[in-house]
């Protein structure tokens, strides 16, 4: 399996002044799922972030979390979700959105290999902190995985700066406290992290959790470098709206930013 380096195609996005658009899709959710990838790449998305089911994702909101015990009533596993993309040829850059638990489960090392076999080129994981990344990073780097720090707006100035030093690939910009989820609207909160995260790196920004429409998706684009679009893409594909339906979607977000 191949697919293109996160960072690089990201960076070069940047430099051409393209909005950065990465939709987020649940492995395993539904037979249809690797189907769902593509359709997003072919729809004008820059990446896939692809979130591994976990039992207890504390970040994750009520959407997604539906949808993650419905993969893991599906016998998903990592390995198994790993070994499927390896069998894909993606026409962008993959980012695995994921838990310590899930990688600990399988030693770190071992999953950075099943992980970079898969073409995998970026990794989020959620509920490890900027003083415990280091042995996770390491591997990831020799990996070829760009491990993609968060910043939210309580994070302070002087700790967004070691956490953009850290990052790789892009800078995970939350654009409100809080889990994932729908929101009607982001807040004042959003160019304000925004603009902090810039003083601090060249690397893209994209902002997350909560953005839930196109006239969402253009207002982020017009203070950031992209959007990630989760829950109101997951809830869509719940509804049974299938590849079709995701298509749609994504290209409406695309055509907005």
């Amino acid at each position: 399996m191949s697919a293109p380096d996160l960072a690089t195609v990201l960076a070069k996005a940047k430099g051409d002044g393209r909005k950065i658009l990465i939709p987020y899709v649940v492995a395993g959710m539904s037979d249809d799922w690797i189907a769902v990838i593509h359709a997003a790449f072919a729809s004008g998305a820059d990446a896939v972030e692809v979130g591994l089911p976990f039992s207890d994702p504390i970040i994750d909101g009520e959407v997604i979390q539906q949808a993650s015990m419905l993969a893991l009533e599906r016998g998903t596993t990592a390995p198994g979700v790993l070994a499927e993309l390896a069998r894909e040829d993606f026409a962008g850059p993959l980012v695995v959105m994921t838990y310590f638990n899930v990688i600990a489960h399988l030693g770190i090392e071992r999953f950075c290999g099943l992980a970079a076999q898969a073409g995998v080129t970026g990794a989020i994981v959620a509920d490890l902190s900027l003083e415990e990344v280091d042995d996770w990073a390491k591997s990831a780097d020799e990996s070829g995985i760009a491990t993609v720090l968060l910043v939210a707006p309580s994070t302070p100035e002087s700790r967004t700066w070691r956490i953009a030093e850290r990052s790789r690939g892009f800078v995970y910009a939350v654009a409100r406290m809080g889990v994932t989820g729908v929101r009607a609207e982001l807040g004042e909160q959003l160019t304000e992290v925004v603009e902090k995260i810039k003083k601090t790196t060249d690397l893209p920004v994209c902002v997350g959790i909560g953005v839930s429409s196109a006239e969402q998706a253009k207002a982020v684009a017009a203070v950031a470098d992209g959007v990630i679009v989760g829950s109101a893409l997951v809830q869509r594909l719940l509804d049974g709206e299938g590849v079709q339906g995701a298509a749609t979607f994504i290209a409406s977000l695309r055509a907005a930013i």
